[in-house]
């Protein structure tokens, strides 16, 4: 990781820092009897050593009587033997014997992991939580105290982080105390240090360990130290920033850290924020410009992370919306910016300047925040006035703006298919589209603009949209998801909804989906009809108004769902809602064009009406009086069913052989 080069400890040879990179990563395995088993092999020595020191002394004796406070006899001999580790560590660490120091640390982690588990694995445990709250006062009084080395200090300060935030998970007490344990070794040691030892406890989250509450602590520690920084403090910032997103993701989607661990989590990432908007605040020129980038990007990253994790607990989720949208004034973020993906672009053009695909990784929920961050306003009045935003001016400019409102509904895309985020989150998200989508179709289309950039993000969005259609739990959300594909199509020019329409068809599996994209495309057929055009008309008028979208496309949908591309009849009766369509819109089409003396979709040519006749509508009769046959004698509730599904086929489908059969005559006569 590239945070790694930033760790210098003072006092420390290069050496020495190597040897201890890995100590205490070993996995937390003790559960339940931890204790027992670790003191079964180490109890005898222990015993029998003895404090070295008055001031040492003096230390042991407070942290024996918080342990009195809590009347836990079984302390005792956990504060002798944790003095015992403290001494050895020291020892080492000051005769320079590097060996023996890594040693007597990954010892002192050893054992304080044996406390944290045997706490965190039994939860309704008082003994082991008050051992672990007297284990931890007596690290804070041990580690406060002025005539301890700094050297031993540094020594510690690389493992002693990432074993006490295993505590966190215990008691709110436990954490206030190891909060308190990290400010001293924030105060005691360099800054630059603390951030790579910050940033390789974080990324040992979901690694070599899975403490509930593990990450808040950290985090806080590192909003401590970013303002500490005295040259260089974007590239480290920028550094640290993906191994704490990173360790967000793997956290938030944690179901132990769900709950108020989750809101301290959360409150975590907001301190982060505060503490780079600080550090950028002592910045000039590019390094600010920079700075503040790299903190907009965080804040939209965080800022979908929540709505994932909590965003169907609305009073749980607003404050912590609130806070984030408060530094949106000083990144610059726009909400008219972020829902058409400009700000998004800007921001990712300071940052991400020749980096690795791991930073991109980290900014993968970007878009999905630029786009909440506004269904958020549009929620609640409070979050957009804490952005200093105006959602009815945004409401208005997307109404009246055709091209800004195609990238809004591209960036819509994100929220639609996000599997993670809550359903009542998405159904805002639709709620917003179907507003800037209102009393909008008056508007001159530019179709070379739709063409070349927005037609392949209308089709995404409208894929995204069709999947809430088919997934969602509330039939209110798929009957306004439906309303909602209806007004994107007819803010698109004529010509391309067949277009799009073909698309969604072609790749969708669901016979009730296709089936309701056919209705779609008959529908639209209707509404571009030559029906109301009298015979005054010009025919070269007729062909301006009816050919946009009246082309051979038609017949290709028809096709698509009769005659399927991997040959032979669709599968019955499972296709049977899309194949009812697809015969409906043939008819139509058929009828349409005879009666009005045309032939924009070529259906009336002696080719198609042939080919129509012969590769669609005889196979198909085929195989559906056959299963009609099959299930006719059978009374089981099945056959039924089958039967009553192919009634309806069958009816619309001898119609459209008898219209066929009746343009074949009239072509041979």
């Amino acid at each position: 990781m590239g945070w790694r080069r930033w760790l210098r400890p003072r006092g420390l040879p290069w050496g020495f820092v190597e040897g201890c990179g890995g100590i205490g990563e070993k996995e937390a395995g003790h559960k339940g009897g931890a204790l027992n088993d670790y003191f079964e092999g180490r109890g005898s020595e222990s015993s029998t050593r003895c404090v070295r020191s008055d001031t040492a002394g003096q230390t042991l004796k407070m942290s024996a009587e918080t342990s009195d406070v809590h009347g836990s006899s079984s302390a005792e001999p956990l504060l002798s033997h944790l003095q015992q580790s403290f001494e050895s560590c020291s020892e080492a660490v000051e005769s320079g014997d590097f060996r023996r120091s890594e040693a007597s640390i990954a010892e002192l982690v050893e054992f304080l992991n044996s406390i944290s588990d045997a706490a965190i694995s039994d939860p309704d445990n008082e003994e082991s939580r008050n051992n672990a709250i007297t284990v931890l006062s007596h690290i804070c009084s041990h580690i406060n105290n002025t005539s301890l080395d700094q050297v031993v200090i540094d020594a510690l300060s690389f493992e002693l982080p990432k074993a006490l935030a295993k505590f966190s998970g215990v008691s709110k007490r436990c954490l206030v105390i190891v909060e308190s344990i990290i400010d001293q070794f924030i105060t005691k040691c360099s800054p630059r240090d603390m951030i790579s030892i910050f940033c390789e406890a974080l990324d040992s989250y979901g690694k070599t360990i899975d403490a509930p509450g593990y990450v808040a602590p950290l985090l806080r520690g590192l909003s401590k130290v970013f303002p500490s920084l005295q040259r260089r403090q974007f590239e480290v910032v920028k550094e640290a920033v993906p191994v704490i997103v990173s360790t967000l993701k793997a956290a938030s989607v944690d179901p132990d850290d769900r709950g108020a661990s989750s809101h301290d989590l959360f409150e975590g990432a907001v301190d982060i924020a505060t503490s780079i908007e600080a550090t950028c605040k002592k910045l000039e020129g590019r390094a600010n410009e920079q700075l503040r980038a790299l903190l907009g990007l965080f804040v939209l990253q965080t800022l979908t992370l929540v709505s994932i994790s909590i965003g169907h607990q609305f009073a749980n989720c607003i404050p912590l919306i609130l806070r984030l949208s408060c530094f949106f004034p000083y990144c610059g973020l726009l909400y008219l910016d972020l829902i058409t993906g400009h700000d998004v672009d800007t921001m990712m053009g300071h940052i991400l300047r020749g980096d690795s695909d791991d930073y991109m990784n980290c900014t993968s929920y970007v878009k999905h925040g630029a786009v909440l961050s506004v269904i958020w306003g549009h929620i609640s009045d409070e979050v957009a006035q804490a952005a200093e935003q105006d959602f009815s001016t945004l409401r208005d400019e997307l109404r009246n703006t055709q091209t800004r409102r195609w990238q809004a509904i591209a960036m819509l895309r994100h929220i639609f298919s996000m599997g993670q985020l809550p359903w009542k989150l998405k159904k805002h998200a639709m709620d917003f589209l179907l507003v800037i989508t209102d009393a909008v179709y008056d508007q001159q289309t530019n179709e070379d603009i739709i063409c070349s950039f927005n037609s392949p993000n209308l089709i995404a969005a409208l894929q995204a949209i069709v999947s809430v259609i088919m997934y969602a739990p509330d039939a209110a959300l798929r009957k306004n998801a439906f309303t909602a594909i209806k007004r994107v199509l007819a803010d698109n020019p004529a010509s391309l909804r067949l277009h799009i329409l073909e698309h969604l068809i072609r790749n969708s599996s669901s016979s009730s989906m296709i089936a309701i994209l056919l209705d779609c495309v008959r529908e639209n057929l209707q509404n571009n009809s030559f029906k109301h055009v009298s015979n005054e008309v010009p025919q070269e008028e007729k062909l301006s108004l009816s050919t946009s979208i009246w082309n051979a496309g038609v017949l290709e949908v028809v096709e698509f769902v009769l005659r399927p591309p991997n040959g032979g009849p669709p599968t019955l009766p499972e296709q049977s809602d899309a194949v009812l369509s697809a015969l409906n819109l043939y008819r139509y089409v058929l009828i349409a064009e005879s009666r009005a003396k045309t032939n924009y979709t070529g259906v009336l040519s002696r080719s198609n009406l042939q080919r129509a006749y012969s590769e669609w509508l005889l196979p198909l009769r085929t195989l559906v009086t056959g299963i009609i046959a099959e299930n006719k004698s059978d009374y089981d509730q099945l056959a039924v069913d089958i039967s009553c599904a192919l009634n309806p086929v069958e009816f619309v489908l001898y119609r459209c052989i008898e219209l066929v059969e009746e343009k074949l005559h009239e072509l041979k006569g």
